[in-house]
This record gives structure tokens, C-alpha cells and sequence, in this order.
């Protein structure tokens, strides 16, 4: 497989990644109103939420927020290297590392949601994505 397709790899990773983080916020969620009787109709406000669930059962709700956040930009450039057919190891391996930052950061957001923790996924998934945008940008207007 070509480069420029493996790129799509990481991408998809992502996409799965944010299927299972909806899931489990939709299974937290359900799980605790059901349990606890909660009146449904009572969360037709999105704010009446936190007033009826616990803020560790919203936390895949937030993580969930984040994850259409910077990686729209992953997304972004995944596309742009695949069809501008630049796509080199450096970018896989950046890509791949932005991923697996992101998954880190989603586990430790939606179970034990320790901060600075989080905060070193974020900051490490983070510098590899600046710095596949800055590889590309530079590719292309070089």
C-alpha cells in the first residue's frame, strides 16, 4: 500500500476511536438514569444534565467534545497528504503518535480524569499535530 493510503490509517483509528468514546458515554449515561430513576424529559435542557448526573458520568460526554476539536485538523491534513501524494514516515509516525496520544488521553478523560495526565497527552498529540501541519504547509508552499 502506497504511503499516501496508509495515512488514511491513523485517520480511520480516530473515527474509531470516537465511536467507542460516544458509546461508552451513551452506555454511562443510560445505565446511570436507569438505575437511578432519572426523569428523562428533566434533561431536555443540556444544562439540566449536570444538575441530575454526576460530573464523572459526563466525563466521555466532554471527551467526546474534544475529540472534535483539533483532530477535525488531523483530519484535515490526513486528507490534504493523501491527495497531495507527500505523505512520507515522518508523517505516519507523527500521525500515529497524534493517535495514540488521543487514545491515552480519551482512557485517562473518561476514567480517573486526572488532570495533569491528561494534560500530557494533550500536549504531546497536540505538538505532533502542529508539527505535521507545519511539515505540510512547508511542503507546499516551498
Amino acid at each position: 500500500m502506497e504511503k499516501d493510503y496508509l495515512i488514511l490509517q491513523p485517520a480511520l483509528v480516530m473515527i474509531i476511536l470516537t465511536f467507542i468514546v460516544w458509546v461508552f458515554m451513551y452506555v454511562r449515561r443510560i445505565h446511570y438514569l436507569v438505575t437511578h430513576k432519572v426523569d428523562i424529559q428533566s434533561l431536555s435542557d443540556p444544562k439540566a444534565m449536570t444538575g441530575h448526573i454526576p460530573v464523572h458520568i459526563n466525563w466521555p460526554s466532554e471527551n467526546l467534545k474534544n475529540l472534535f476539536e483539533l483532530p477535525v485538523i488531523f483530519y484535515a491534513l490526513c486528507g490534504f497528504l493523501a491527495i497531495s501524494h507527500c505523505t512520507d514516515t515522518i508523517f505516519l509516525y507523527a500521525a500515529w503518535i497524534f493517535v495514540g496520544c488521543r487514545g491515552i488521553h480519551s482512557i485517562i478523560h473518561c476514567t480517573i480524569n486526572i488532570v495533569m495526565y491528561r494534560f500530557y497527552a494533550y500536549a504531546l498529540s497536540s505538538l505532533a499535530l502542529w508539527f505535521m501541519a507545519g511539515k505540510l504547509i512547508f511542503f507546499i508552499f516551498k
